[in-house]
């Protein structure tokens, strides 16, 4: 696709412009938008799925990015319901956070607020401009979206939808605007604090790391997942098998697969079990030494490797997973702490005790106990959609959605109070 040269910085302008308006909208009148919308994508499938074709020949089916750029009409449905389901949502506009009356009769109230102008850079994973607007639109935001050219064709007929839905209800389609795939418009987002509140990158680590180091917008991290599961000494054999299945193969090019089995030394012989359902899906294992001598001629000769340093600490986005053998609890978590870029951990134990003590000890936005680590999604976790996962502390933590696309103002009210 031939991108034509536009003024980026007029098109930030007229979105931060637009966004100006969106307060002003009901909840019923944003929740009617974001249902015709749904309608409309309905409607328009077999043309988004056509414009995503033209991305996916530009593309080889072996690229971990593949199955992220990849729309179907089931994923299009899901996308669909998401948006319903934010629709449905309660605004987080205007909520009251804290209010009193101090004793010299000012009323004080802390009120959510939009940010205003949201920008979000990504790469191939055209879903997100759904998610995105539906997020920002319901939240009173407008949106700048930065997608990679890796989804030109999908993004342009994504946000087209959108704007042309927004324009029959009589609101500014530069409340939902895609930039140029190029690295000039990227740039001149990272640096556009006259007119973007907020920055979040969705992608690969190093996406995110560059978003980071070179933006002069306030970012929130989001998405890099160096996900650990932990299969302790009173782990069940069964559910270990299900769930490290489940984490890892559910979808390889996804932040929340699981990417390193951890295993204590005294259950290594219910490792070639675990791991059973693996080789169905071709999943290269790179084992440990003692992990290797328990899994060889009992897993796929060509699907084991011995690890490496590299082995570890990495976010394979492909049919890829290590195994790492620990004495004991404490070496799981000096493990997870070395290598976790604090997404998802989880653990396997009938010991209660013993996930209380996971649960209070392992630093990371998503802590889970017996269940896979593919259910960080804000839709899982009943958000409705979500915006990113932040790997972060400040102001949001985990799968981002509504409440966390809002900042908030103090409103204070007197009659006639004058300060000492």
């Amino acid at each position: 696709m031939n991108t034509p040269v536009v003024d980026n910085i007029r098109l930030l302008a007229a979105a931060q412009q637009a966004g100006r308006t969106l307060p002003r909208l009901s909840d019923q009148q944003i929740q009617t938008v974001l249902n015709a919308i749904a309608d409309e994508t309905q409607l328009q499938t077999a043309f988004i799925l056509s414009e995503n074709q033209k991305d996916l020949n530009r593309m080889d089916s072996n690229n971990p990015k593949y199955d992220r750029l990849k729309l179907t009409v089931e994923r299009i449905n899901g996308i669909i319901g998401d948006m319903r389901s934010v629709a449905q949502l309660p605004s987080p506009f205007g909520r009251i956070l804290m209010e009193n009356v101090r004793p010299n009769g000012l009323k004080i109230k802390k009120v959510s607020v939009p940010f205003g102008l949201i920008g979000i850079i990504y790469e191939a994973r055209p879903n997100v401009s759904f998610d995105v607007f539906s997020l920002c639109f319901k939240s009173g935001n407008a949106c700048v979206l930065k997608g990679g050219s890796d989804a030109e064709y999908s993004n342009c007929a994504i946000t087209g939808i959108i704007r042309g839905v927004l324009e029959k209800h009589h609101i500014d389609p530069a409340v939902c605007t895609l930039l140029p795939s190029t690295r000039e418009a990227t740039a001149e987002l990272l640096h556009a604090v006259e007119y973007v509140d907020l920055i979040i990158p969705r992608g690969s680590k190093s996406l995110i790391d560059f978003v980071h180091a070179n933006a002069t917008v306030p970012v929130i991290e989001t998405g890099a997942g160096i996900c650990h599961t932990y299969f302790d000494v009173e782990g069940d054999t069964e559910k270990a098998r299900v769930i490290v299945f489940n984490a890892k193969t559910r979808r390889v090019s996804v932040c929340n697969s699981l990417d390193c089995l951890i295993i204590h030394q005294n259950r290594i012989n219910d490792l070639p079990e675990i791991c059973s359902g693996l080789a169905t899906k071709k999943v290269i294992i790179y084992a440990d030494e003692a992990a290797y001598r328990t899994l060889k001629n009992r897993y796929p000769t060509d699907l084991l490797q011995p690890a490496t340093d590299e082995s570890f600490g990495t976010e394979f986005l492909d049919y890829k997973m290590s195994v790492r053998t620990v004495a004991d609890k404490e070496e799981a978590l000096a493990h997870i702490t070395r290598y976790s870029s604090k997404h998802s951990e989880a653990i396997i134990t009938e010991n209660t005790a013993t996930i209380a003590w996971f649960q209070q000890t392992v630093d990371a936005a998503c802590v889970y106990s017996n269940a896979s680590t593919a259910f960080s999604d804000g839709a899982q976790f009943g958000l409705g959609a979500e915006i990113g996962i932040s790997t972060q502390k400040l102001h949001a933590r985990g799968p981002m959605a509504l409440p966390e696309l809002c900042s908030y103002k103090w409103i204070i009210e007197g009659v006639g109070q004058t300060r000492a």
